[in-house]
């Protein structure tokens, strides 16, 4: 399937802070569909001590929002991911496997706290690479640790995290340190994703296609295809980056 792939989305409804339902969700897809976004992993939180939507249920849902997208000529195809609060016994919950990993695949999702310190952070990474899976640390831009030093996230890179940011920071829709930081990763090379995390249908929509062709333009259509297609197209196959 041509088009965008955006790997981390809110968009299953009732399930987390995202969609608040059908509806909501159906028009986040409209805004998707005219975008350009084919495919979508769907990656609802899952965090500790939380009721968290189970892949069954996720499937079902997905299921669900696949037939009424196609009967308003929408032909999306839906992945099922969560975007995993870390907490210290992580490796064992994916090891449980009543959760989902991105697409199926080893490549799995984790956000962090915005203020927890780097050293928390890059256990965390080296926890989830010790247990066999591949992390997507999520919205990196996010964490004061990084803003205050970007450089940092060289470290994660070589460690063999893989970077996610969010398309609004490069777009400078969350202010001017997002922006410039997220900026300065993509000069440096040193992201690997870039998704809409979207939630709603105005400030955090999932739009990625603006996005791109900034990208394509300052920073050459290689570094683009890379972020928005081949990258996200390897992650699905479970291939290595």
């Amino acid at each position: 399937m041509q088009g965008l792939t955006d790997i981390h989305t809110h968009i299953l409804p009732g399930v987390d802070d995202g969609a608040k339902n059908s509806s909501i969700s159906m028009e986040m897809l409209k805004i998707a569909w005219k975008d350009g976004i084919r495919q979508i992993i769907l990656t609802p939180h899952n965090k500790p001590m939380r009721h968290n939507v189970s892949p069954e249920s996720m499937h079902k849902i997905a299921e669900e929002m696949t037939k009424k997208a196609l009967a308003q000529g929408m032909e999306f195809k839906f992945l099922l991911g969560n975007e995993f609060y870390y907490r210290s016994d992580l490796s064992e919950v994916l090891d449980g496997g009543n959760v989902c990993t991105m697409a199926d695949s080893a490549y799995v999702l984790i956000e962090f706290g915005p203020m927890d310190d780097f050293e928390y952070i890059r256990g965390g990474v080296y926890q989830i690479l010790a247990g066999g899976y591949r992390p997507i640390v999520a919205h990196v831009e996010r964490y004061q640790c990084i803003l205050s030093k970007p450089q940092r996230v060289e470290e994660l890179k070589e460690m063999g995290a893989y970077i996610q940011v969010n398309a609004g920071s490069i777009m400078g829709q969350y202010g001017f340190n997002a922006k410039h930081v997220t900026r300065k990763l993509l000069k440096q090379k040193l992201i690997h994703f870039v998704a809409s995390d979207a939630h709603d249908t105005e400030k955090r929509a999932p739009r990625l296609s603006e996005c791109a062709k900034y990208i394509s333009k300052k920073y050459g259509e290689d570094i683009m295809q890379q972020l928005f297609y081949e990258n996200p197209k390897k992650l699905i196959a479970d291939d290595y980056i």
